[in-house]
């Protein structure tokens, strides 16, 4: 039996009045309810391919005022036993997940015991970038995600290791390109920051200048790639953008973001089927209902639900269609200087996953490859043996055309003719 998930009008689209905060407003028509409830009905009708998908869903339903018993309690189970089998980042956002909106006399027993486990693995995260060149044991988006949970709870870490832990640029950046999602959760992360040293009146002035700045390098970094349709980075780094720039209006010009633009090219990405992805849709709904991760603390779920039905209707989604016919494309694995191409036969609507599952099986030595899942879908550890290093700074690269792709090889859908490769990179 399917559940009935409704959410509050008033508020739609608002930017949540957080303190210290300048707010826009950003309206949502009629017209427009359609797309929030095709994210939703993704979340919450899909099956979740690893433990931290499920609490990203939690969270952004949580965030946007929905109770999911069933999904809160799987979430929970993940956390018994020990050790926690989790990065720091994953942690976090479980930690996140569970304390999110809590709704009057909930109680949370085990917040003490993560909170201390998500200290030691910050902590290892900062001594291993003492001692590999800076280079933590996962990434900076994640460390990011660490210092904003243990802000918003009250946990241990240094103020003045963390201003000048965010001040190091190259922190930001992967293959020489400005990363617009770890900039974003650093922005968030810091505002925090800032504004418990300011609450608390610490004699901090040089934390406080240095954060300040960073914010300020931050926000500029951010909008400086914003696109002329209004996304920023990319379709999936515009959702954790705009929560950074809810926070931070102080610090650029009402002419430098038109926030609706954005939003109407979000509308039309959804429609694209952009967000079929659980993981994506709850990353992008949250700033669609104006509000950010820091509202963990300070907004509940007990909230007025019924004026905003979500049924399970959804708009047409323009993803191509699987058929009966075939496409042919390029694909080659690209190491330092040696090239090792293929051309390739898969079925119409085939994802790339698809074409190296076809190139392995046709030549396993040249095409071998690993792959893990995680909460975007599954990703490439290792191609002929050779596997990434975040020590050494290293990653399999996904490609079309020589350029980049956004997209995860396990959603992005390959068209005929198409050059791809996967290239062995640092960043």
């Amino acid at each position: 039996m399917r559940h009935s998930y409704q959410l509050p009008l008033m508020g739609l689209l608002l930017f949540s009045l957080i303190p210290s905060q300048l707010c826009k407003i950003c309206e949502v028509n009629e017209e427009n309810y359609s797309y929030l409830k095709h994210l939703l009905n993704t979340m919450i009708n899909s099956e979740y391919t690893s433990k931290t998908q499920s609490a990203n869903v939690l969270l952004s339903l949580r965030l946007v005022g929905i109770q999911n018993q069933t999904l809160k309690q799987q979430v929970e189970r993940t956390t018994e036993g020990k050790p926690l089998n989790f990065t720091s980042g994953q942690l976090a956002v479980i930690i996140l997940a569970l304390e999110a909106c809590h709704p009057t006399g909930e109680n949370f027993t085990y917040k003490e015991n993560l909170l201390r486990s998500l200290e030691g693995k910050f902590q290892d995260e900062i001594e291993n970038m003492k001692t590999h060149d800076g280079n933590p044991l996962t990434n900076f988006y994640q460390i990011s995600l660490d210092v904003l949970t243990l802000c918003l709870f009250n946990g241990n870490y240094s103020t003045t290791e963390v201003a000048e832990l965010f001040n190091h640029t190259k922190n930001y950046y992967l293959g020489g390109q400005f990363s617009v999602d770890t900039g974003a959760m650093a922005v968030l992360a810091l505002t925090c920051v800032n504004r418990t040293l300011t609450n608390e009146q610490i004699k901090a002035e040089k934390n406080l200048t240095k954060i300040d700045e960073c914010i300020r390098f931050l926000v500029k970094k951010i909008l400086s790639e914003k696109k002329e349709n209004g996304l920023i980075g990319n379709t999936f780094s515009t959702g954790v953008a705009m929560q950074a720039l809810f926070v931070s209006s102080k610090c650029y010009g009402e002419s430098e973001w038109n926030c609706q633009q954005t939003l109407n090219t979000i509308f039309k990405e959804i429609s694209r089927g952009m967000f079929n992805n659980p993981t994506a849709a709850a990353q992008i709904l949250p700033p669609l209902m104006g509000r950010t991760y820091l509202n963990v603390t300070n907004f509940h779920c007990d909230s007025d639900l019924d004026k905003f039905n979500i049924s399970n209707d959804a708009p047409e989604s323009n993803t191509p269609s699987n058929s009966s016919s075939s496409i042919h494309v390029y694909y080659s694995v690209v190491i330092i200087n040696e090239t090792y191409p293929t051309d390739i036969t898969v079925p119409n609507g085939s994802v790339f996953l698809d074409v190296m599952k076809k190139a392995q099986k046709q030549n396993p030595t040249k095409f071998r490859f690993t792959m893990e899942q995680s909460a975007w879908g599954p990703y490439i550890t290792s191609v002929q043996g050779l596997y990434a290093n975040n020590n050494k700074r290293t990653y399999w690269e996904l490609l079309s055309g020589g350029k980049s792709l956004s997209q995860g090889v396990g959603s992005y859908v390959v068209h005929n003719g198409e050059n791809l490769e996967v290239r062995w990179s640092k960043y």
